[in-house]
């Protein structure tokens, strides 16, 4: 007969079995919630096989997927980085053009200002429904933005879409958005809570910089914002693992180990 600190062990190991499979039946049941959506069903029937060739090609299994996307502003580019799950460090695998951009280099500090954010984001949202045709969404404004803002109102709602307008989001087209979005949900459906999203003003090597500190010299709190973002930057181009964020009282990024 089992003792009581026999059937106490047996229930704690029933709970964390139960949990670890509920936690892998809610994991697993995002592709299949998405792909009810017919942009979605496209985009698995267009774009999976070219995915799954490109993960083949850097030895990614498509099962333990993570993303990290990387944007620069006046490069017009957009960076997919991508892993194994048991993996720290990333390695590129696709870059798209961003098909257009309202607004001038600088953060976005306020609603209607027409402005693409710059800073260190993360995916929020995915719909799949979107006006344009897929979209995923930033978490702006993040606490960084509401700290260097003094706006009562900072706008919202920035998106990584489809179509080839914008007014603050990045437009991909409808073709490219399918391969963006399909990576993200994999990623997603994979256990991935946070999806960094990375946007910097340039691509931000120490020539490139120097260069816009000389063209910008008048507008010294940009420049000391974009000497903020370029830590972040080094530090993952340098490493090629996700950054661990954190914002100080004055709105600056801080960059754990």
């Amino acid at each position: 007969m089992p003792t009581s600190s026999m059937r106490f062990s047996k229930s704690i190991a029933f709970i964390f079995l139960a949990a670890t499979l509920l936690s892998f039946g809610v994991q697993s049941d995002f592709l299949t919630q998405q792909k009810k959506f017919s942009r979605v069903r496209s985009a698995v029937t267009e774009k999976q096989s070219f995915i799954d060739k490109k993960l083949k090609e850097n030895n990614i299994a498509l099962n333990k997927l993570n993303v990290l996307f990387v944007a620069y502003k006046d490069n017009e580019l957009f960076e997919v980085y991508g892993k194994q799950q048991q993996e720290t460090t990333y390695k590129k695998l696709l870059t798209y053009e961003i098909c257009n951009r309202s607004g001038q280099l600088g953060p976005k500090r306020k609603q209607g200002d027409g402005q693409v954010p710059e800073g260190f984001y993360h995916i929020d949202r995915f719909n799949p429904a979107s006006n344009f045709y897929l979209s995923l969404g930033l978490n702006y404004p993040n606490l960084s933005d509401k700290r260097k803002s003094t706006s009562s109102n900072l706008g919202g709602d920035i998106f990584i879409h489809g179509n080839c307008v914008t007014i603050g989001c990045m437009p991909m087209t409808d073709d490219k958005i399918k391969e963006i979005y399909l990576l993200a949900v994999h990623a997603k459906n994979n256990g991935q809570h946070t999806i960094p999203v990375y946007v910097f003003p340039f691509q931000m090597t120490d020539q490139n910089f120097n260069s816009y500190k000389t063209k910008y010299a008048s507008n010294k709190p940009l420049l000391a914002f974009w000497a903020n973002l370029k830590v972040g930057y080094d530090r993952f181009m340098q490493s090629k693992k996700a950054l661990t964020v954190q914002v100080a009282e004055n709105g600056a990024y801080t960059f754990g180990k």
